[in-house]
């Protein structure tokens, strides 16, 4: 035989036993044509992968004997115990085949029974000296022992059986079993996937092996998107299957929660004891600080399987959450009795630790992990996470790095190396206190207002809470979301959020990115650093309702414009008793039924924090915030500062639907009726409109009515009331910029503007409103008013010309030249649509302290407009202001010595 290749690409003589056994080339069975391109390939894969279609074995089973497929049943629906029973009889009874084999180890292994299925398929492998899916079988079953020799020896019998070409493959299960086998020997997932499983797919539609391997491939190397297909196709096939199911849930971890809880709910309805689906619940759970709920699915775990080490690493977290040193100690060495040195133990509690914003803890357990196994890249993925958000930024990108060159195929290692590259090209700019990374372009425009307003922060939020913050303050500002969600999250695609902050390091979307949503950048800052306060002072030991309420509180406190008010739907929610109890309410922005119900979980935490500082003091917040640092849990430390969770409970839900009802107390709140079908038809809106006529509702009704017919008299009513009864509503719902558009469109100027300005006030992401205060302010020289608006433009886009041309002609007006000066040079950066004007604005500030640059920008300015009459005469002044250079007078000749 010619030498061939095995997964590693060296090339191995046959064996003499292989060699005895040539046989005529015409003796031996063809290949199918459509397989016969896959040899220059696969190499020793090709006749292996040819044997799926050619020595099918035959079954010898009568009608009445049991079937592998009858204890896969059992084995679907949690009937563990009587799966064993059934295997175990039939083999007893002479059955034959690995099948029997591989199920009853797998199944002793759902159960906690690690030494017997080791010692199972042991007596298996015995019995089937070339079976590569029992050895793939015996490495998991070894690994759960703790016995790592013998599982790397199946790993080396499966390379060995590859390469002397001497396994057989008798079903298309074994080559779902060569797949994932030759991933741990260094195949190339992407041949795996294309050139192994999706022939067997294509072979047999309808095995489960298939599409769960291509899932579970797909979430090793990150991307979640191709495993959600993968499951969602195999459950076309088979949509009673748990396993795919609590696959296609686990492609959502990093996603949208409700589909995984969805999905978890399908499994477990089929298999109430399915520990995949009661691990991963309990997993979302813990996420969600539902932690009684957590221990229950836990503790039914321990009712199937005892010593899942999953499980106990997850109890471990509980315990560490709670404080409770001895039992985080004891769960952890429960986890590892059977394997000391199982790295995914600490890995799964470092992930979990991370994910309540404990990264150093976080990053521990990850060193722990690779203590144990140094090649074990997820946790050197994650560890790379933990330090990057850390601020350890050299560790971590150095790990990044490592990661990926260990396995390129890993989206989340190649999206963070990639997006390093990005930012060597960014600017960093640095005081005492923060480094401030963004693009070098932004940097020059708004970089300088970052750090003030960043300093301000600083100022006021380091007194309030009484804590110095680890310096510096690292914040990050992306100018495309993509980059700022994979440093983020790992991954591009993470809508919603605006920045995020890990304790020390802060990263945002950066008025570039956000230009569509309207963001104010200045306002996400705020947000953002007062959980840098919060976060250090409590050692990122807060509930998140708590960590969100306070942010979005302090947002309040900066500016009455900033953060959310009360809009109707709120105050429907409110009323309607639609509010989540505190003591769940951080996990309502886990798994929100929407998008608005993600901002009212922000909002109601905000109340919650509004109502104990009314109420209490912000006195008692702060001592809750101590006492969180130093191990208490939430709900004791606000019964020791504030009042008994209960108790809170009760006189905050009080408190909420009391100022709820505050709001617009002289409107009617009924909503129109709706008709459904089958109804009696009831009024038109317009008719039950007119017979509401002090009916929120109805008042919006009319005036939109009237506003599209452009009916602007017919309008300004409506608009009036609700302004006059609700004058707090800001946003897009609010009638303060309808009504200024009805003055507006009657030329009604003086009452637009009026209306204008509390529209500002209430609106801090209202680009359109602050430029045409701008403008009606600037006509009448209102120059305070232009100043104020100006400044709440840039708040929201400062990559623009044209609040910096109000800003300089106000700043000169009210005589701050500097100011002036400033933003004429920052609309210079930005390609104004007049740059001759503004050159020669510049010259004309600048002439009196800097002659020689003030020429320099009048010449500017003619360079681009040669007839401009102010430039020519100020080119003139200037002439005689700044001396003509003199000529450079001759370099004298060197003289030299002689020797």
């Amino acid at each position: 035989m010619a030498p061939h290749r095995d997964f590693t690409g060296v090339e191995t003589p046959p064996s003499p036993a292989e060699a005895s056994r040539r046989v005529h080339p015409e003796s031996q069975p063809r290949t199918p044509r459509f397989l016969r391109h896959f040899g220059p390939l696969f190499g020793p894969f090709f006749g292996l992968l040819t044997a799926v279609f050619l020595t099918l074995l035959p079954s010898t089973a009568t009608a009445a004997d049991p079937t592998p497929d009858d204890a896969r049943e059992l084995i679907r629906t949690g009937e563990y115990k009587k799966a064993i029973k059934l295997i175990r009889t039939a083999l007893d009874d002479g059955a034959r085949g690995e099948d029997w084999h591989a199920l009853l180890a797998q199944t002793l292994l759902t159960v906690g029974q690690y030494t017997e299925a080791r010692d199972a398929i042991t007596n298996a492998v015995a019995l089937n000296r070339r079976s590569l899916r029992l050895r793939w079988v015996g490495r998991q079953a070894c690994l759960a022992a703790g016995d790592t020799n013998r599982a790397s020896e199946y790993l080396d019998d499966i390379r060995m059986l590859v390469s002397s070409q001497s396994a057989p493959i008798n079903d298309p299960r074994s080559m779902v079993a060569l797949g994932r086998a030759a991933l741990h020997l260094g195949a190339d997932p992407k041949v795996v996937l294309d050139r192994v499983l999706a022939p067997v797919r294509q072979a047999d539609p309808t095995l489960i092996d298939t599409y769960l391997a291509r899932g579970e491939i797909a979430l090793e190397k990150h991307d979640a998107n191709l495993a959600s297909r993968a499951f969602a196709e195999g459950l076309k096939q088979h949509p009673t299957d748990p396993d795919l199911h609590y696959g296609l849930a686990l492609a959502h971890l990093d996603g949208d929660r409700s589909v995984l809880v969805e999905s978890l709910e399908n499994a477990l309805r089929i298999n109430e004891r399915h520990i995949p689906s009661l691990l991963l619940l309990a997993d979302h759970q813990i996420d969600a600080e539902d932690y009684a709920s957590a221990t229950k699915n836990l503790e039914a775990i321990d009712e199937i399987n005892p010593v899942h080490p999953d499980a106990w690493a997850f109890r471990a977290v509980l315990a560490h959450l709670r404080n409770d040193a001895d039992a985080e100690s004891k769960a952890r060495e429960t986890a590892l009795r059977h394997w000391p040195t199982n790295p995914r133990v600490d890995h799964l509690i470092g992930l979990k630790l991370s994910r309540k914003y404990r990264f150093a803890e976080g990053a521990r357990h990850q060193r722990q992990a690779l203590a144990f196994d140094p090649a074990f890249l997820p946790a050197k993925s994650a560890l790379a996470s933990d330090l990057l958000r850390l601020g350890e930024e050299d560790e971590g990108w150095r790990l990044a790095d490592d990661v990926h060159s260990r396995d390129a195929y890993d989206v989340a290692a190649y999206n963070l190396v990639t997006l390093r590259d990005t930012m060597r090209k960014y600017a960093t700019l640095t005081n005492e206190h923060f480094l401030i990374r963004l693009t070098s372009r932004e940097a020059e425009i708004y970089g300088p207002r970052v750090l003030n307003l960043l300093e301000r922060a600083r100022s006021v939020l380091t007194t309030k809470y009484g804590i110095q913050p680890k310096s510096p303050t690292i914040v990050e500002i992306f100018a495309e979301q993509k980059d700022f969600g994979v440093r983020t999250f790992g991954m591009p695609d993470n809508p919603g959020f605006l920045g995020v902050c890990f304790g020390r390091v802060v990263t945002a979307n950066g008025p570039a990115a956000t230009r569509g949503m309207g963001a104010n950048w200045e306002a996400v800052l705020w947000h953002e650093y007062t959980h840098v306060i919060t976060l250090q002072l409590t050692a990122n030991r807060m509930p998140r309702w708590l960590s969100e309420g306070i942010s979005v509180y302090e947002e309040f406190q900066a500016n009455p414009s900033w953060g959310q008010r009360f809009s109707p739907r709120y105050r429907s929610m409110i009323v309607g008793g639609e509010m989540t109890p505190v003591a769940q309410l951080s996990g309502a922005f886990l798994a929100p039924k929407s998008p608005f119900h993600l901002q009212f979980a922000y909002f109601q935490s905000h109340l919650v924090i509004d109502y104990i500082i009314q109420r209490h003091g912000i006195d008692s917040l702060r001592r809750v915030l101590n006492d969180l640092r130093d191990g208490t849990e939430i709900n004791a430390a606000l019964a020791k500062h504030v009042a008994p969770i209960a108790d809170l409970e009760k006189q905050f839900k009080e408190f909420a639907v009391g100022v709820a009802k505050g709001i617009g107390p002289s409107l009617e709140w009924d909503k129109p009726p709706e008709n459904k079908p089958g109804d009696e038809p009831g009024p038109s809106v317009a008719e039950w409109s007119r017979s509401h006529p002090s009916n929120y509702y109805a008042l919006r009704l009319t005036a939109a009515r009237a506003i599209a017919a452009k009916d602007w008299k017919a309008a300004k009513a409506p608009l009036l009331t609700l302004v006059e009864r609700f004058p707090t509503q800001g946003g897009a719902e609010s009638a303060w910029p309808q009504l200024a558009l009805v003055h507006r469109s009657l030329g009604e100027t003086n009452e637009e503007r009026a209306v204008l300005i509390q529209a500002a006030a209430l609106d801090h992401e209202s680009p359109d409103v602050y430029l045409r205060l701008m403008e009606l302010a600037a006509a009448v020289r209102d120059w305070p008013q232009v100043l104020t608006n100006a400044t709440r433009y840039l708040g929201v886009n400062p990559l623009v010309p044209a609040p910096y041309r109000y800003l300089a002609e106000a700043s000169e007006a009210t005589g701050n030249t500097t100011s002036a000066i400033s933003a004429y040079q920052t609309l210079l950066k930005l390609d104004p649509p007049n740059p001759a004007d503004t050159h020669f604005q510049l010259a004309r500030l600048l002439k009196p302290s800097d002659p020689v640059v003030a020429k320099r920008h009048v010449l500017q300015s003619l360079e681009e407009a040669p007839r401009h009459r102010h430039a020519l005469r100020l080119l003139l002044d200037l002439q005689s202001a700044v001396p003509a250079a003199s000529p450079t007078p001759p370099s004298p000749k060197p003289k030299f010595s002689p020797l």
